[in-house]
C-alpha cells in the first residue's frame, strides 16, 4: 500500500492541450473518458461515445449525475448541429395548490416533491436511435462493468462524497432516504480517494436499459419500482408520467460573436443567458483579458442577462417574450447602454414584441458531440431506488410557486433548468463543442470560454486553466484565487461586492474540444476537477 495522502497537492500541475485526429473525449472523470475512448476504438462514433462517456459518468461521479436525471445536447452530424432537450417534465398530480397546502411557500430541496421525469436513459436512447453507429449494450458495456466490478474513486469526486454524506447524515433522517445511505456509503462513511466502490443494483439498471433502449425505466419494471417509491416518499410521479416521456429534439439558438457562432439549446434551458450577455458584450472592444474594464463589462453584462433570463426563462410554451425578441440587435443594443463606469442592479427588460457533468466527444469523421447531464444539487433529490441505483433528481426545485411567474409549477410543466452544452461553429463549419458545468456559473463559464477563445487567442486547455469570477446576486462577485490583486481591488472600487473564494468546485468545471480548417482536434479539460482528455 502507497504511504501517501491521495488529497495533498503542495506544487501547482501544469497541463497542456491535447491534439489528436482521430478521436477525442474530454470529461471531468478519466475512466469515463477512457470508456468513451474505448467505444471510438472500436468504431463507434462521437455519438456513441458520448453514450459510454456519459453512461459511466453516472458510476464514477455520482456526486454530481446520475440515471434519475436530465440531460440536453448539441450534436454535430454530417454537417449539421442537431439539438436534444431530454428534460423531464413535472408529475400530472402535483399542483401548487398542493404544495401550499401542506404547508410550502417555495418548492422543497429534497425529497419526493422535487422528482420531476428523469429524462437521461432517454436521451442515450435517442442519440444512439438517430445517430449512433453501434448497439446501446456495446456503448454502455463500459459503464457497466465499472459499476459491477468497482473502481477507485479519484479525489475531487472523494472530497465532493464526503461533504454531500456529512449534509445528508445531518438533514435525512426519514426512512426513505435510507437507500441513498444503502447505495452510497462504505461501512457507513463515503468512499476515500482510491477506495474501491461498486453498485450491482446500478449495473442491472444499466443493462436493463441497454438491452431494451430504456424501454423498461419508462414503461416496465424499473418505471413501477420508480413511481411506487416516489410515491411511498410523499411525492407525486406516476408510471403514467413516465410512460408518456419522450425527449425533444430542437432547433438551437445561436448568436453571432465576432464572425463565430455560439450555439444554445432554447428554453426552458438557460443557454439564452449566455447568449444575450454575449450579444451585449460584442459592442464593446476587448483587447486585453485580465484588464478591470474587461472583468467589470463582462461581469455587467451578465447581471443584466441574468435579469431577463430569470424574469422570462420558462418551458418554451409558458413564455411570455420570445427568444427572437431577447436576442434581436436593438434589445441588445439598449441593455447594452445600461452599462457604465460602476456596478449597477438591473431589472429585467422587456424588448419589443416580435452537483452537473459534462462532456465533448470527437470523431475522425467530423462528427462531434456537447453534452450534459445533471442531478443537480450534487447527488439531487437525495432518493435512490431501492435496489436499482437510480439517484432521483430534483430538478423541481427551480419551480417557483407564485402562479404570476412565467416558471410557475404546473402539471406537465417543465422547469427552468441550469445545465447547458455549448457549441462554436464558423463560416457553417463546426470549430466544436465547449461547457462548463455548475449550476448558475454555467452561462458565466461559457462567455468566459468563448472570450477567451475569439478575443483573447487562448487554447483550450488554457481558457480552462484562466481564473475565473461568478456573479451570485446582487453586485456580490466571487473571485477565484488566482485572478490579480489589482482586479480585485478595482473591481471594488467600481462598486462590486468582490469577496475572495477558495471553493474551486465554485467556478465550474469545463471541457473544450475544438477542430481546426485540416481536421486536427485540440482539447482541454478542467484543473478543477479530476478531468481528462482521452484521444487518438
Amino acid at each position: 500500500m502507497f504511504n501517501f495522502d491521495p488529497n495533498h497537492y503542495p506544487y501547482a500541475s501544469r497541463r497542456s492541450a491535447l491534439y489528436a485526429r482521430r478521436g477525442m473525449v474530454a470529461t471531468s472523470q478519466p475512466l469515463a473518458a477512457q470508456a468513451g475512448l474505448d467505444v471510438l476504438q472500436a468504431g463507434g462514433n462521437a455519438i456513441d461515445a458520448a453514450i459510454a462517456t456519459a453512461a459511466a459518468l453516472t458510476v464514477v461521479e455520482p456526486t454530481a449525475n446520475g440515471i434519475g436525471g436530465d440531460a440536453f445536447a448539441l450534436i454535430w452530424h454530417k454537417g449539421k448541429l442537431h439539438g436534444l432537450n431530454a428534460s423531464g417534465a413535472a408529475p400530472q398530480a402535483i399542483s401548487i395548490a398542493k404544495l401550499n397546502a401542506a404547508g410550502h411557500q417555495s418548492m422543497p430541496k429534497y425529497g419526493a416533491l422535487p422528482v420531476t421525469v428523469p429524462g437521461t436513459p432517454g436521451a442515450w436512447a435517442s442519440m444512439a436511435e438517430r445517430f449512433g453507429s453501434l448497439p446501446l449494450q456495446r456503448s454502455m458495456a463500459g459503464a457497466i462493468a465499472l459499476a459491477q466490478d468497482g473502481y477507485p474513486v479519484s479525489p475531487m469526486i472523494a472530497f465532493s462524497w464526503k461533504q454531500a454524506y456529512a449534509l445528508f447524515k445531518n438533514e435525512f433522517k426519514e426512512p426513505h432516504f435510507q437507500s441513498w445511505f444503502d447505495t452510497f456509503s462504505i461501512d457507513g462513511r463515503a468512499p476515500s480517494a482510491g477506495q474501491i466502490w461498486r453498485s450491482q443494483g446500478h449495473a442491472d439498471t444499466l443493462r436493463a436499459i441497454a438491452a431494451d433502449n430504456a424501454a423498461s425505466f419508462y414503461r416496465g419494471a424499473l418505471a413501477e419500482k420508480t413511481a411506487a417509491f416516489v410515491r411511498a416518499a410523499g411525492g407525486y410521479l406516476d408510471v403514467a408520467d413516465l410512460a408518456a416521456y419522450q425527449p425533444q429534439w430542437v432547433d438551437p439558438i445561436s448568436c453571432n460573436y465576432r464572425g463565430y457562432d455560439v450555439w444554445e439549446i432554447p428554453p426552458n434551458g438557460h443557454g439564452l443567458v449566455a447568449l444575450l450577455a454575449l450579444n451585449i458584450l460584442k459592442g464593446f472592444a476587448f483587447s486585453e483579458r485580465d484588464s478591470l474594464q474587461t472583468y467589470h463589462r463582462q461581469i455587467e453584462a451578465i447581471k443584466l442577462a441574468y435579469a431577463d433570463g430569470l424574469a422570462h426563462i420558462a418551458d418554451s410554451g409558458h413564455m411570455r417574450v420570445s427568444v427572437e425578441d431577447l436576442l434581436s440587435e436593438a434589445y441588445a443594443d439598449e441593455r447594452r447602454q445600461l452599462i457604465g463606469a460602476r456596478a449597477a442592479l438591473p431589472l429585467p427588460g422587456q424588448p419589443s414584441r416580435g452537483g452537473t457533468v459534462y462532456l465533448s466527444t470527437a470523431d475522425g469523421e467530423g462528427n462531434m458531440v456537447s453534452f450534459i447531464q445533471s442531478n443537480y444539487m450534487g447527488f439531487g433529490s437525495g432518493l435512490v431506488v431501492p435496489g436499482t441505483g437510480i439517484a432521483l433528481h430534483n430538478r423541481g426545485n427551480n419551480f417557483t410557486l407564485d402562479a404570476a411567474h412565467p416558471n410557475c409549477l404546473a402539471p406537465g410543466k417543465r422547469p427552468y433548468h441550469t445545465i447547458i452544452p455549448g457549441f462554436l461553429t464558423k463560416n457553417g463549419q463546426a470549430v466544436g463543442p465547449f461547457g462548463v458545468m455548475g449550476g448558475f456559473m454555467q452561462p458565466q463559464g461559457h462567455v468566459q470560454m468563448v472570450m477567451n477563445t475569439v478575443d483573447f487567442g487562448l487554447n483550450p486547455q488554457s481558457s480552462l486553466d484562466a481564473p475565473r469570477w461568478e456573479w451570485e446576486s446582487g453586485n456580490l462577485v466571487s473571485i477565484e484565487h488566482g485572478n490579480a490583486e489589482h482586479l480585485f481591488r478595482g473591481l471594488r472600487g467600481l462598486g462590486h461586492e468582490a469577496s475572495w473564494s477558495a471553493n474551486q468546485l465554485g467556478f465550474g468545471r469545463g471541457q473544450i474540444i475544438w477542430r481546426d480548417q485540416h481536421g486536427v482536434l485540440c482539447g482541454g479539460t478542467e484543473p478543477r476537477t479530476d478531468g481528462c482528455v482521452a484521444a487518438w
